[in-house]
């Protein structure tokens, strides 16, 4: 649905983004991770045609989008991460003026916006002022805007930014429910855990640069394939850390929280015979554990290493 090749984006001699590579498949909910001034919302504004590439290819479902960007406008729906909203208009107006802008009209706009207004749960708003709405309803009545063209592509720039826990959630099902539609959908966010239940695939950005992308548990994979083991035993741990140390599939043992934490590149059952090896040399183990990872952690890792890698090149 998405490709991009080489894309970069440059302020003078600020680099925004840079050879930044990405191809997203129809029907994908895409989790665009990063910090502030990364270029997440850089590249979403090249994608949609707000702002100019300094060099690089955008391509929407097979269509040249840096050089034709006309043509693609009625495939994307975007929702900026600051929106702005006319507060002297109803909801209803509201939609129907987004719908006009696309030359929707009559009964057609009617049942379009009645049913955008059933998707995101605000039916019995649709006589209420637009100022009078929550956070989260404005954020839900935004993203139905996006919509009144029925775009194959959703951009959605912060879309859960300020909604309280249970906004958030119904966002959420709005999303699901969405990717069930056939759209496809990217995100950004900084709520990592719920990108992670969320989405089929994700990309963790840093100083514009694409550090990592694919599937969830691909990437899972791929940035840990050693194991992260917390080990506590019963008195002084200096034996145990000389035994760690010299293990062959063991490295950066460290004290840590009154026990021992390292990594362990192995699989299962090696992990079992390490255990096992402690037992047998008479560690007194009282806990031994395989700490499972997550989204936030996969975020940090990568974007360490990054950071490193590009101090190595400066030094």
């Amino acid at each position: 649905m998405l490709t991009i090749e080489n894309l970069n984006k440059n302020y003078g001699k600020f680099t925004a983004v840079k050879e930044l590579n990405l191809h997203i498949p129809k029907g994908e909910i895409f989790g665009f991770v990063g910090p502030n001034g990364a270029g997440k919302t850089t590249t979403m504004k090249i994608i949609c045609g707000l702002l100019k590439a300094t060099s690089g290819s955008v391509s929407i479902d097979g269509v040249d989008a840096l050089n034709y960007p006309r043509r693609v406008k009625d495939k994307i729906g975007y929702m900026p991460d600051f929106f702005g909203v006319y507060d002297d208009l109803k909801v209803t107006e509201y939609l129907d003026f987004y719908a006009a802008i696309y030359g929707i009209r009559g009964a057609e706009k009617d049942k379009i916006c009645s049913d955008l207004l059933e998707l995101v749960d605000l039916q019995d708003k649709r006589e209420s002022y637009v100022d009078s709405l929550s956070r989260g309803m404005k954020q839900r009545l935004c993203l139905a805007r996006s919509l009144v063209h029925n775009p194959e592509l959703l951009i959605l720039d912060e879309p859960a930014s300020g909604m309280d826990p249970r906004a958030r959630v119904e966002m959420k099902e709005i999303l699901r429910t969405l990717k069930s539609m056939g759209k496809t959908i990217i995100v950004s966010s900084h709520i990592l855990p719920e990108l992670s239940e969320l989405c089929t695939s994700i990309g963790i950005i840093e100083r514009g640069q694409m550090v990592i992308s694919g599937r969830v548990e691909e990437i899972m994979d791929k940035v840990y394939a050693q194991k992260t083991v917390k080990l506590k035993i019963l008195g002084e741990g200096e034996r145990a850390m000389l035994i760690l140390r010299e293990y062959p599939l063991v490295d950066k043992v460290k004290e840590s929280g009154g026990g021992m934490q390292f990594n362990f590149h192995g699989g299962e059952e090696e992990l079992v015979r390490l255990l096992k090896d402690l037992i047998l040399r008479e560690i007194p183990v009282s806990n031994f554990t395989s700490i499972d990872e997550n989204l936030e952690d996969v975020f940090m890792k990568v974007t360490s290493d990054f950071e490193d890698s590009m101090n190595g090149r400066r030094a």
